[in-house]
């Protein structure tokens, strides 16, 4: 699998980040920095991961049997859309002994009941595709793997360098910067979970709303269902296109700027661009649905 292949050779880097330099300000940056690296990882990984395979499965053998129980609701309400669609659309019941009219309604019942019977294949196709663009957008990207956000060792010597007094405000400086690392790790890595629970609701009712497509006043409900399954689908490429982006701006790390100036600025400079891009790389993946829905005209 080329998201696991890609997980490991990441992995791999990350290790070059020493936590135990024995610098409480330094060991504190690395941890929030490593936390950060295995999150971001754990994204690469997640995004090549198909529902059948997230958490070994077990999931999605749950979310097939509740489609399937689903199923029956789906076949009552494709008889009332039937019945809803003919009355809208029907001026008497003299048109529906027309031919054409009742070929057409006739047509109409057979591709609603085949949308519901055969909803689950639909979605995992359309998914398989979604999975395939986000494989030729890895393989493209020319990435072995993510580059390792680390501390770099000049920040490194400017922070052992400093005496007691001098390194208060370093400890200040250090732990907010820490905190907002390990908070936009967690908004990160929990809205590629979302995505995962996004599609699981999704096929579990899908039988539902695909039942609309037998009455045609009713079908919008059935189109608006695909689009917002499409779009989540393709969440995944958003997701993969912001992550080689930031891989991009992560081998050029933010500048120390001017040395003469006092430590904690220094590190304060660093800090802030470091969050900055980072803002970034989490601000895209956050809106990724909405992005690839004004992309796509998905509504």
């Amino acid at each position: 699998c080329l998201g696991d292949s890609v997980s490991q050779a990441f992995s791999f880097e990350t290790e070059v980040i020493e936590i135990g330099s024995g610098n409480w300000i330094v060991d504190n940056l690395n941890s929030a920095l490593s936390t950060w690296n295995d999150k971001l990882a754990e994204i690469w990984t997640l995004v090549s991961t198909s529902p059948e395979n997230f958490k070994g499965g077990g999931v999605w053998s749950v979310i097939v049997n509740i489609n399937d129980g689903l199923k029956a609701v789906g076949y009552a309400l494709l008889v009332l859309f039937f019945v809803m669609g003919v009355v809208k659309t029907m001026g008497s019941f003299a048109e529906l002994k027309k031919p054409e009219q009742a070929l057409k309604c006739f047509v109409r019942f057979v591709l609603a009941q085949a949308a519901v019977s055969h909803g689950m294949e639909l979605m995992t196709a359309l998914f398989s595709i979604a999975q395939g663009m986000v494989s030729s957008i890895m393989s493209a990207s020319g990435l072995s793997a993510l580059t390792a956000t680390t501390l770099p060792d000049e920040m490194v010597n400017i922070i052992e360098d400093v005496g007691f007094l001098e390194s208060i405000p370093l400890w200040a400086v250090t732990l907010l910067g820490s905190l907002f690392i390990w908070g936009l790790s967690l908004v990160m890595i929990l809205t590629v979970y979302s995505r995962f629970f996004k599609l699981y609701i999704a096929t579990a009712v899908a039988p539902i709303p695909m039942a609309s497509f037998a009455g045609q006043p009713s079908s919008n409900i059935g189109i608006a269902f695909l689009k917002t399954y499409a779009a989540i689908c393709m969440e995944g490429c958003v997701i993969v296109l912001a992550c080689v982006i930031f891989s991009a701006f992560a081998t050029t790390p933010p500048a120390l700027g001017d040395e003469s100036m006092a430590a904690a600025t220094i590190v304060w400079n660093y800090i802030g661009e470091l969050i900055f891009n980072m803002l970034v790389l989490v601000g895209c993946i956050k809106m990724s649905d909405r992005l690839i829905r004004e992309l796509m005209g998905l509504g």
